[in-house]
């Protein structure tokens, strides 16, 4: 009876077995579950999803629709910022979580739920990403982790305990040949952990990869497009006759064409947050094609000292931020509000040829104005004195003719053999 329910909760709610378990044990347990899918661009049979979880017992089930802000409100200003984790992974279910929990924290509201829940592991990153949203969007919510309460994991010490209660509870689970592996899906990107892959020198099978044809298999015949950039973000693709201009279509249309030419795949060992190592296999199609882009545009119109001070600053603690979880906070708004002003002059087109798993950069042109061809080149003054260079020489060398008479001093000056840290050889 709804008088003996322990409250609502809004459960963050995949589809897979292990959601369908929660939700099912969570009613177990008393509570009212209300079930809760974000449609973030994964490929995924959403009526089936909400067929299955009304069946499993949830009174509502809701389906929010966030592909646009996420990639206008996420994904952009990271390709902005060229953000970028241990220098190799673009982030792809990290930019997903704060969309995600900004719609269940309003659904949860508005249908006056005490408790949000997800089926997070005990050991992973989603948690913290996940929590730490929901406590900055929403202070006195409740959240249940059921992979941090030791009734529940005690009980479902593994697959095969999820799999006996799902028959129990006449959960249908997709008893396809079961790939050894977990994934997690989104319009960015997929990733593929667990199982076989904790194995760091296991080399992923080639029926893993969902999204990229194989770079083997990949056309003979390369492909080139043009990406025009506006303010550091991607207004207009052109790929032979075919235009685009909207934000979604533009990042729907990168997703096809790398995934037709292999591009995108990742397999790394990363430090989680909780300080674990973890093995993961990606795939970023699009992103890496943009990121390939924008890096390459900026060399071209982006100031060198507001570059330098990009690079180290905002590109590593955004990344960092994103990565562990803090996208509602303070320090990640202050961060945020120095991207429009280091992309005003990002603005002009690169060319790009695709060709098995490669993005190579055919050319770039901008009316910024800050790349002279006159002035660099080596066949015209265009302008530039060379004998003003002594002066800017004789300036720079003080500091370093100090340095050097200081040495002499100590007997450390010459030029005898050293090893790499200075010491004679």
């Amino acid at each position: 009876m709804a008088s003996q329910s322990k409250g609502r909760v809004l459960l963050a709610y995949s589809g897979g077995l292990d959601t369908s378990c929660i939700l099912a044990w969570l009613i177990e347990q008393g509570y009212e579950v209300y079930a809760f899918m974000a449609d973030v661009g994964q490929e995924e049979d959403f009526d089936a999803a909400r067929k299955k979880a009304l069946g499993v017992g949830a009174k509502k089930f809701f389906l929010e629709d966030l592909k646009r802000e996420f990639v206008t409100e996420l994904i952009y200003p990271a390709v902005q910022a060229n953000c970028i984790y241990e220098n190799v992974y673009l982030l792809g279910t990290s930019l997903a979580r704060p969309v995600i929990a900004r719609g269940m924290i309003s659904v949860a509201s508005k249908e006056g739920c005490d408790f949000v829940s997800h089926g997070c592991t005990g050991k992973g990153n989603d948690q913290v990403r996940f929590e730490l949203a929901f406590y900055g969007l929403k202070p006195d919510i409740k959240v249940i982790a059921p992979w941090r309460i030791p009734e529940f994991y005690n009980r479902f010490a593994g697959r095969s305990a999820l799999l006996k209660y799902a028959a129990e509870k006449n959960i249908p689970v997709a008893q396809t040949a079961a790939k050894p592996w977990s994934t997690d899906e989104n319009l960015f990107h997929i990733s593929y952990e667990a199982g076989i892959l904790e194995d760091p020198n296991t080399t992923p099978p080639e029926d893993m990869w969902k999204l990229t044809t194989s770079p083997d298999t990949a056309p003979l015949e390369p492909e080139y497009i043009s990406i025009e950039f506006t303010a550091g973000l991607p207004t207009k693709v052109v790929n032979g006759d075919k235009v685009y201009t909207d934000a979604v279509d533009i990042f729907l249309a990168l997703n096809a064409l790398a995934r037709k030419h292999g591009i995108g795949r990742l397999d790394i060992v990363e430090n989680r947050f909780i300080g674990v190592k973890s093995r993961g296999c990606y795939e970023s199609p699009a992103a890496t094609i943009l990121r390939v882009a924008h890096l390459d545009i900026e060399g071209l119109t982006l100031d060198r000292n507001v570059r330098a001070l990009r690079d180290q600053f905002v590109t590593i603690h955004l990344s960092q931020i994103l990565y562990n979880g803090y996208f509602f906070s303070p320090e990640r708004e202050f961060i945020t509000s120095a991207i429009p002003a280091s992309q005003r002059t990002v603005n002009g087109t690169v060319r790009l040829k695709l060709y098995k798993g490669n993005v190579i950069v055919q050319g770039r042109f901008s009316n910024e104005g800050l790349y002279d061809e006159r002035e660099s080149s080596m066949d015209e003054l265009g302008g530039f004195e060379p004998t003003d260079t002594t002066g800017f020489i004789q300036i720079e060398s003080i500091r370093i003719k100090k340095w050097g008479e200081a040495n002499v001093r100590k007997g450390q000056g010459g030029v005898e053999p050293k090893d790499v840290y200075g010491s004679r050889v």
